[in-house]
């Protein structure tokens, strides 16, 4: 899944394992912590393997429960 060329500015794909990343679903926000993703050297564009986001479907949809939940506050600017 790694060491290939960046899909937007052909730059080198390469495995970085991301302490907190945050997805946004259609049914509020799912945190993952320790993800395995393949980020573009020179764009930085994150790409996920399909096991990643089937894990925050599950999590999103009830099939898979979370280790946590935590608050997340919220403020108008």
């Amino acid at each position: 899944m790694y060491g290939y060329t960046c899909e937007y500015c052909e730059g080198i794909v390469k495995k970085r394992l991301i302490k907190k990343e945050i997805f946004k679903h259609k049914t509020g926000f799912i945190m993952l912590e320790d993800v395995p993703v393949g980020v573009c050297d020179t764009c930085g564009y994150r790409y996920y393997h399909s096991t990643i986001l089937q894990a925050v479907e599950e999590i999103a949809n009830g099939k898979r429960l979370p280790e946590r939940t935590e608050t997340i506050p919220v403020a108008h600017l």
